[in-house]
C-alpha cells in the first residue's frame, strides 16, 4: 500500500523533531510520498522584507509578493533541506512542487466571500508522474505550492495537498493510506491533555465533535480533508504525533466512513 504522509509546519520548525521523523520516514517499507507545511520560515522573512502577513480566520492572505517569499520557502529552501536529509538517510528522495510536470493544477479560490489572493484549490493530480517516479524507486517530497496550469503559481493548503494526492492515485487505482502527521498525539478531546485521544472518529461522530465545539480551529480542515480523501476512495487515514510514524499502526486517531 503506498503511503502518502503530510507533516505539518510545527514539526517543519523544530529541527530535531524533524530530524528525529525524517529519520524514521525514511525507513518506511514500501512506497511513500511525503508532503510538507510551510511553518514560520516565512512570516519571519516575510518580515525581515518589511512584507507585512495577512491572516484572516487563521488563513495566510497571499499577494504577489508573499507568493514570491512562500515560493522561495516551501518549494525552495524546506523542501531542498527535507530532500537532502532524507538522501543522508538512504531515502532516494525527490522534491517537487504542484508546477513540475504539472503535477497538481489548481484553480484560483473566489474572491467571493473572503480574498486570500493567489491561493489555490486543487483541481487533481499527473497520476502518470507519481507511478513514472515512483516505480523508478524514488520518494517523492512535495511543497504546497501548486499552478494553474497557465503560468501562475498558487499557495496551497499543505493538508489539501496530502488529500487530493491521496485520492487521485485512488482514483487510479492504487490501493493508498493517508496519515496526517503534527505535533499532538491525535485528535484530543480536551486540548490541554495529550491523554485524551479520541481513537476513531466517523463521519457522524465529526458532526457531533464539531457541534460540542471538541474540534475547532486547524483541526477543521484536517478532519475534513481526511473525510474527502475516505469519500474518494482512499484504504485507511490516521491522525497522529510525528512521533508515531514508526509504530504499528501510528497509534493516534483512525478516520472511518461509518
Amino acid at each position: 500500500m503506498l503511503k502518502v504522509v503530510k507533516i505539518g509546519g510545527n514539526v517543519v520548525d523544530a529541527p530535531e523533531k524533524l530530524s528525529a521523523f525524517l529519520h524514521d520516514f525514511a525507513a518506511l517499507p514500501g512506497e511513500k510520498i511525503l508532503v510538507h507545511g510551510g511553518g514560520k520560515v516565512a512570516t519571519t522573512i516575510s518580515r525581515s522584507l518589511g512584507i507585512e502577513t495577512q491572516m484572516i480566520g487563521g488563513r495566510r492572505v497571499t499577494d504577489e509578493r508573499t507568493l514570491e517569499v512562500v515560493t522561495m520557502v516551501y518549494a525552495g529552501g524546506i523542501n531542498k533541506r527535507i530532500v537532502a536529509a532524507l538522501q543522508a538517510e538512504g531515502c532516494n528522495a525527490i522534491g517537487l512542487c504542484g508546477a513540475d510536470a504539472r503535477f497538481i493544477l489548481s484553480h484560483r479560490r473566489s474572491p467571493e466571500p473572503v480574498d486570500y489572493g493567489f491561493v489555490g484549490d486543487p483541481d487533481g493530480i499527473n497520476t502518470e508522474l507519481v507511478e513514472l517516479l515512483t516505480g523508478a524507486g524514488y520518494t517523492l517530497v512535495v511543497a504546497p505550492i501548486t499552478s494553474d496550469g497557465k503560468g501562475t503559481l498558487l499557495n496551497t493548503n499543505a493538508d489539501t495537498v496530502a488529500q487530493t494526492v491521496a485520492t487521485g492515485l485512488a482514483a487510479a487505482g492504487v490501493e493508498v493510506e493517508l496519515v496526517y502527521c503534527f505535533e499532538k498525539q491525535g485528535v484530543l478531546r480536551d486540548i490541554q491533555d495529550e491523554d485524551s485521544v479520541v481513537p476513531e472518529i466517523t463521519e457522524r461522530d465529526f458532526e457531533r465533535l464539531k457541534a460540542d465545539g471538541v474540534v475547532d480551529g486547524g483541526m477543521l480542515p484536517k478532519l475534513e480533508n481526511a473525510f474527502r480523501a475516505i469519500d474518494g476512495g482512499v484504504k485507511r487515514v490516521v491522525i497522529c504525533s510525528a512521533e508515531r510514524i514508526a509504530s504499528p499502526g501510528y497509534g493516534g486517531t483512525t478516520l472511518r466512513k461509518a
